[in-house]
């Protein structure tokens, strides 16, 4: 007996009613995946019954989810830590407080 059938290796072994999913997204989109899901041999719906088997199985997302300000946090920390050392180094020319704030006003709206 299984307790947890969501928890099954091979959820193929389980016979259960199919129903059906609606998902939206932009037309675009849906033509590329689609066209791209033909190259692999399968349908739309294949695939995401694919995704769908892979999250359960695995109890997650399948592939990292990340933000585009991650990458732009860890980019400005890294040029933070590289003018930081050439601060320690002396090879930074000395800034008033009036220009630092115009280099941060222009770091801010370049974003």
């Amino acid at each position: 007996m299984i307790k947890n059938s969501y928890l099954c290796a091979d959820l193929n072994a389980i016979t259960m009613a199919q129903v059906s999913m609606t998902v939206r997204m932009d037309s675009l989109l849906k033509q590329r995946f689609d066209a791209l899901c033909a190259e692999f041999g399968m349908s739309a719906n294949t695939a995401m019954n694919i995704f769908a088997k892979a999250v359960v199985q695995r109890g997650k997302i399948p592939f990292e989810i990340r933000s585009d300000r991650a990458g732009y946090l860890e980019q400005a920390q890294e040029a933070f830590m590289a003018m930081r050392r050439r601060a320690e180094m002396g090879e930074t020319p000395d800034l008033t407080m009036e220009e630092i704030d115009e280099e941060i006003r222009k770091a801010h709206a370049e974003r």
